[in-house]
């Protein structure tokens, strides 16, 4: 009888193992297939670019391709690793390494700085909106804040800081849902460049990339502030009901 007993145990765990497997390969296959997909999308893009004479329609046509590319890298990284989430630490790197590429600030004195806590993982509903995010804020940053290209610097952090219970109308509670803690982020882009004018208000403007910010923040049930000390700083707060670590 006990013989019986641990072989159906036996017999269920390796079935439950080779379920695993089958999913984790079905997933994989998914987000491979919606990278290779985005990636002709942004290939068609750049082949439009190449037979426009406009410079503003064609500086449309990258900004749509950066914004491709920025959720093609959260696939790629997803379709590498075991789990279902994003290393955000890692792909905040890739982001930003490929936009310098694009916008060819290499030969610039423009530095890069970045503050970023190892190990934060985010499933895809946070990191392709924080991913876009990134991309808008740190692209105008390199299109807008050193007209001269001579020097200057970008800073990009990402830390994390624990709650106790939520308070008030906190992310749990909006979500109908209960957690003994919530898990809160902040990210910081900031550069210390030209500046954005006084007049300008985050909750007023009309140009596409500050819309998807606001947009995106929302989706997020975040905050965001911007300040203008010595340049422009844009401060993203946001919470999540997991994260590894």
């Amino acid at each position: 009888m006990y013989n019986g007993i641990i072989y159906d145990i036996t017999e269920r765990k390796e079935a439950e193992e080779t379920l695993a497997k089958v999913e984790l390969a079905r997933k994989k296959e998914v987000h491979h297939r919606i990278k290779n997909n985005l990636q002709v999308i942004s290939s068609l893009l750049d082949l439009q670019a190449e037979n426009l004479g406009d410079e503003w329609i064609r500086e449309v046509l990258r900004e749509s391709q950066n914004r491709i590319m920025s959720i093609a890298l959260i696939h790629r990284e997803l379709y590498r690793d075991r789990e279902d989430n994003v290393n955000f630490s890692t792909y905040i790197r890739e982001l930003a390494e490929n936009l310098l590429g694009t916008y060819r600030v290499g030969d610039s004195k423009i530095s890069l700085c970045m503050d970023l806590e190892e190990n934060i993982l985010f499933d895809v509903e946070t990191a392709v909106p924080l991913g876009i995010i990134i991309n808008e804020i740190f692209s105008n940053s390199l299109k807008y804040a050193f007209p001269d290209r001579k020097c200057g610097e970008i800073r990009i952090s990402l830390l994390r800081k624990k709650t106790g219970e939520p308070e008030g109308d906190s992310f749990s509670e909006r979500k109908g849902q209960s957690f003994e803690t919530n898990t809160n982020f902040v990210l910081t882009v900031s550069d210390n460049g030209v500046g954005i004018p006084e007049s300008f208000k985050m909750g007023t403007t009309d140009t596409l990339g500050l819309q998807l910010i606001n947009v995106l923040v929302e989706q997020l049930d975040g905050s965001i502030r911007l300040n203008r000390n010595r340049g422009t700083e844009f401060v993203i707060e946001f919470a999540v009901q997991r994260c590894g670590k």
